[in-house]
C-alpha cells in the first residue's frame, strides 16, 4: 500500500484545528511582541510597521520552506513539520529572554529608531515566525493527497488559516494580555505549538525515541522562558494599552519623589509634599504658561491625557475646582492615585480618548491642555486641522489651548508642522521654549500657546524644581522654519507625524 493510502483517512477536521491553531498562535505572538518591545522603543507606526514586516518575513520564508518539504511523502513531511512546530515552541518560549538579551546593546548600537526597532524585533521574533510558517503548505497538501475533491480541502485549509488569524488577533487583544499578560500568553503559545507538535509527530507515526528527543529540545526552550519569568518585571502593571511602572527617584525636601514610566519613558515626575513644583520643561511650561494668560481669575480647564496628573494636582491645590481630565487608561489613572498622590474628587477624570469626548460635549473651557505627545510616539489624530478645529470650538473666547512637543533641534520638522497647523486655526500662536540656546542634536521640549491674542509677556520663570526661564521663539523665526523645512499642513488625511519626528536634517 503506497504513502498516499495510509493517508487516505487522516481526519481533515483535525488537520483544519491544527492549522486554525497555527495560524491564531502566530498572530498572537506578532501582537505579544509589540507589547514586549513597547518598553524599550515606545509603540509608534515605526514599531508596528517594523514587527509586521519581521514577521510577514518570517512567515514567508516559512512558506516557501514547507512548500520544500510538501513535496515529500507524507509521513517524512509531517515529521519535519512536527520538528519545525518544536523549533517554533523552543524560540517562542526563548523571545521574551533574548530581547532582554538584545535591547540594550541594540538601542546603543542603533541611534536611528527604524533600524533600532528593526533589529531588536528580528533577533526576537523572526525565528518564532519563521517555523511557525512552515506547517501550513505542508498541512495543505497532506490534506488534498488521497481525496477525490481535494480542491475543497485546500479551499478549507487557507480558510482554516484565515479564520485562526483573525480569531488569534481577537483572543491576543481581548483575552490573552488583558488577563493573563504578554510573558504567560508567550508561554501558551509556545505550550500550544510543543502540542501541536506531538500531535503531528503522532500523525507521522514517529518512533518513541523520536519524541524523547522533541521533548528534551523543547525543555531548553522553557528553561529559557523561566529565566525570564523570574527575572525582575518590566512593567508594574500591564494594561490593555501600556507597560506601566513607578521609579522612586530620591526623598528630597519635597518629600518622596517618584517617576512614572510608559513603555519607554518618563511620563511625568511628582513630589509628595509640592505638588505645585513640577520636575520636568513640559509640565512646567503647560502649567505656567495656561495660569499666565488667566492671570488671577479663576477658570475651567480640560487636559488631555492625565499621566501622573501633576498639572490637574497642582491647580487643584491652588483652588481651581472646574478641571476635567480625559486619561484613555484607567490603569493609568490608577497609578497616579496610588504612588502620585492625585487624590480622587480633585478633577472630573474621563476614561476616554479626548477627541471622542470633545465631540460628544458642549461644554466650553477657558483652557485645553494637550499633554499627549512623547518622543516618537504620538496619536496622529491629535495634531490635525481638524482636531485643532474641534479644540477652538470647546474653547471660551478668551481661552488658550497649550500643547507640548518635544523635537529635535536639528529637524523640527514636526514643530514646523504643527505650528503652520495650529496657525489655520487659531489667530496668534506662540512657540514656547527654555530660554537657553539649543546643544547639538538635542531632543527640545517647546510648548505651543494658541488663542485669540498673544501673551502679555515675553519670560516667564518657574520652577522644575529649580528656577528656570522660558521665553517664545520668533515668529519671524518660525516662519522661516516651515518655508525651509517645506512643513505640510496636518489633517486627519495626511498627517505623517511619525515620519516628522524620524527626520534628523530637515533644514539641510
Amino acid at each position: 500500500m503506497n504513502d498516499a493510502s495510509n493517508f487516505r483517512h487522516t481526519s481533515l477536521v483535525l488537520l483544519v484545528v491544527l492549522q486554525t491553531g497555527i495560524s491564531a498562535a502566530g498572530l498572537v505572538v506578532e501582537i505579544v511582541a509589540a507589547r514586549l518591545i513597547a518598553p524599550y522603543v515606545g509603540m509608534s507606526l515605526y514599531t508596528w510597521t517594523a514587527i509586521i514586516a519581521i514577521v510577514l518575513a518570517g512567515f514567508s520564508v516559512g512558506h516557501w520552506w514547507g512548500g520544500r518539504l510538501a513535496a515529500l511523502d507524507n509521513r517524512r513531511a509531517l515529521t519535519r513539520v512536527a520538528w519545525a512546530l518544536v523549533a517554533a515552541s523552543v524560540f517562542t518560549a526563548s523571545a521574551s529572554f533574548v530581547l532582554r538579551q538584545v535591547a540594550s546593546s541594540v538601542l546603543h548600537a542603533f541611534t536611528e529608531p527604524l533600524t533600532a526597532i528593526s533589529a531588536i524585533t528580528f533577533a526576537a521574533f523572526f525565528l518564532p515566525s519563521l517555523f511557525a510558517g512552515v506547517p501550513a503548505p505542508v498541512l495543505a497538501v497532506v490534506a488534498m493527497r488521497g481525496r477525490n475533491q481535494s480542491e475543497q480541502a485546500l479551499g478549507m485549509m487557507f480558510a482554516a488559516g484565515a479564520v485562526g488569524a483573525i480569531i488569534g488577533t481577537l483572543m491576543a487583544g481581548f483575552v490573552f494580555i488583558s488577563w493573563l499578560g504578554s510573558e504567560i500568553t508567550l508561554q501558551l503559545m509556545a505550550a500550544f505549538y510543543a502540542s501541536a507538535a506531538a500531535v503531528v509527530f503522532g500523525m507521522a507515526r514517529a518512533a518513541p525515541s523520536t519524541l524523547g528527543s522533541a521533548a528534551c529540545v523543547t525543555a531548553l526552550g522553557f528553561l529559557m522562558s523561566w529565566q525570564a519569568l523570574t527575572a525582575p518585571k518590566v512593567c508594574d502593571v500591564e494594561s490593555s494599552y501600556y507597560c506601566i511602572r513607578t521609579e522612586v527617584l530620591d526623598n528630597s525636601a519635597h518629600g518622596p519623589v517618584h517617576v512614572m514610566i510608559i513603555d519607554h519613558l518618563a511620563h511625568g515626575v511628582s513630589a509628595r509634599d509640592a505638588p505645585t513644583i513640577m520636575y520636568t520643561d513640559h509640565t512646567a511650561m503647560l502649567d505656567a504658561l495656561p495660569r499666565m494668560r488667566m492671570g488671577e481669575r479663576r477658570f475651567s480647564s480640560f487636559h488631555i491625557g492625565g499621566g501622573t496628573y501633576s498639572v490637574p494636582r497642582a491647580w487643584a491645590f491652588r483652588g481651581q475646582t472646574e478641571i476635567t481630565v480625559a486619561e484613555i487608561d484607567p490603569a493609568v489613572t490608577k497609578a497616579a492615585v496610588n504612588d502620585f498622590w492625585y487624590e480622587v474628587g480633585a478633577a472630573t477624570v474621563v476614561h476616554d480618548d479626548a477627541r471622542s469626548f470633545l465631540r460628544s460635549t458642549e461644554q466650553e473651557y477657558d483652557i485645553i491642555v494637550g499633554d499627549a505627545f512623547t518622543d516618537i510616539t504620538v496619536p496622529a489624530h491629535l495634531v490635525t486641522r481638524e482636531f485643532f478645529e474641534l479644540v477652538s470650538l470647546r474653547l471660551l473666547p478668551s481661552g488658550v489651548f497649550a500643547m507640548n512637543v518635544v523635537d529635535r533641534v536639528d529637524s523640527l520638522a514636526a514643530l514646523a508642522s504643527i505650528y503652520r497647523t495650529l496657525q489655520g486655526v487659531f489667530p496668534s500662536v506662540e512657540v514656547w521654549t527654555e530660554a537657553t540656546p539649543p546643544r547639538p542634536t538635542e531632543r527640545r521640549v517647546f510648548v505651543l500657546l494658541a488663542g485669540q491674542n498673544d501673551s502679555p509677556v515675553s519670560r516667564l520663570e518657574t520652577l522644575t524644581p529649580d528656577p528656570k526661564q522660558f521665553a517664545p521663539l520668533a515668529p519671524k523665526f518660525m516662519d522661516k522654519l516651515v518655508v525651509r523645512a517645506k512643513a505640510p499642513l496636518l489633517s486627519d488625511d495626511f498627517a505623517p507625524i511619525d515620519r516628522l519626528m524620524g527626520l534628523t536634517s530637515a533644514l539641510d
